[in-house]
């Protein structure tokens, strides 16, 4: 039974609306009260399509439904496949600093580190040796662009693309990306369809890694078994979170093992509506779109 960390029903009773207004008020000043007990949740966000737009603009009203959610004593982080680099600000528009972030599909746990500035460290890593796999993935793919993250942190890349976060990244050869381990790689070829990517995979047989496929030309390979819940479960057992007491909320194909990690210890997983409609069958509810806010509108009903 998930059933037994729910409130209990109550009766209902009928009253005049300008009563009835107030009632809110009160439940909503309760609710974000510290001195009033609430049923303290790990609230997981994506950032893709979840957070942000394609143009990298907020979705609306999320900044200020992640304060209310915070304030209501819920811990509010982020899993994301991005590499910390290509995180850190987004957190900092936010005003997030969790205790945990999970980056690189769960391949990276970075973990905070008090002091007189907010820093992480890598806390848990998980890499791969990436030559084989890079090896096949060329020969199929002579025209695709490559880049894979180091255990430190560090990313290596064979060319340009404007789209990649490439700050303190280095430009080599094609060699030299499976000279030691990783914790992931990226493949972008723009003529290749999400499908293209799906067909490919099941056809050359990518069975010693992880893999999730992007709505466009973006495949991202984790090591094996790896993905964003193999990171969240160690994030929630070092916070103490009962397992029920989970939210996450994504768009994307990577999304959806946390939805199923989430779902299958008796939480709750929200999908995007703009997402595929394969991951909004994963997912157990769906809300309205990024561009419509659907984080924010999630977040002010806790």
């Amino acid at each position: 039974m998930t059933e037994a960390h729910l409130p209990p029903t109550g009766s209902i009773k009928v009253v005049k609306p300008k009563k009835a207004a107030k009632l809110v008020e009160r439940v909503a000043r309760d609710t974000e009260d510290p001195s009033v007990a609430t049923e303290r949740l790990l609230i997981v966000l994506d950032i893709d399509g979840t957070l942000i737009l394609e143009d990298e603009s907020l979705s609306p009203g999320v900044v200020e439904a992640v304060e209310h959610a915070r304030r209501a004593g819920h811990e509010v982080m982020i899993a994301t496949g991005r590499s910390w680099e290509g995180t850190r600000g987004i957190m900092r528009v936010l005003g997030l600093s969790p205790e945990y972030v999970v980056c690189s599909n769960g391949a990276v746990v970075l973990k905070r580190v008090d002091g007189d500035e907010v820093r992480y460290e890598r806390d848990h890593i998980e890499t791969f040796d990436p030559a084989e796999v890079l090896t096949l993935l060329r020969e199929h793919l002579p025209d695709a662009r490559y880049l894979v993250e180091l255990p430190d942190g560090q990313r290596l890349y064979t060319e340009y693309l404007e789209d990649w976060n490439l700050v303190h990244a280095r430009r080599v050869g094609f060699d030299e990306l499976g000279a030691q381990p990783v914790c992931r790689i990226v493949v972008v070829a723009p003529e290749q369809g999400p499908q293209d990517f799906l067909d490919l995979v099941e056809r050359i047989g990518l069975n010693q890694v992880s893999y999730a496929v992007g709505w466009t030309a973006w495949l991202d390979i984790a090591p094996h078994g790896v993905d964003k819940s193999t990171g969240l479960e160690i994030v929630r057992t070092e916070l103490g979170i009962d397992p029920a007491h989970v939210l996450v909320i994504g768009d994307g194909r990577n999304d959806v093992g946390m939805f199923r990690w989430a779902l299958e210890n008796g939480g709750r997983a929200v999908a995007m509506e703009q997402g595929p409609q394969e991951v909004r069958d994963a997912a157990g509810e769906t809300t309205t779109s990024v561009q419509a806010g659907g984080v924010a509108a999630v977040l002010r009903q806790l």
